[in-house]
């Protein structure tokens, strides 16, 4: 039996002198993750330079603690941004 996703929801608005207590945030839930895929909800933050900064930032440091990344509520604007930077992939669009 597989264990649920964790969860992180992304909320805005985002700082960009936010981002390292985001990433603080994130590190801490995805060690206790023990390698469990990760959702990220990025529904409720605008499609801007800092989201793409900050959503960059959690893909990895979910990939550095073992977990699969699945990108859930990029909208339309978010995601051609995040394509735009070369990134839909790698965040696991």
């Amino acid at each position: 039996m597989s264990s649920p996703p964790l969860v992180l929801e992304v909320r805005g608005p985002l700082s960009p002198e936010a981002l390292p207590e985001l990433y603080e945030w994130a590190c801490a839930r995805l060690a206790q993750a023990g390698g469990r895929p990760v959702e990220m909800n990025v529904a409720g933050i605008a499609a801007d330079a800092v989201a793409v900064a900050a959503v960059a930032r959690l893909a990895l440091a979910a990939r550095r603690h073992g977990c699969a990344v699945t990108l859930r509520g990029a909208g339309d604007d978010f995601r051609a941004l995040l394509e735009l930077c070369g990134l839909w992939e790698a965040v696991g669009g």
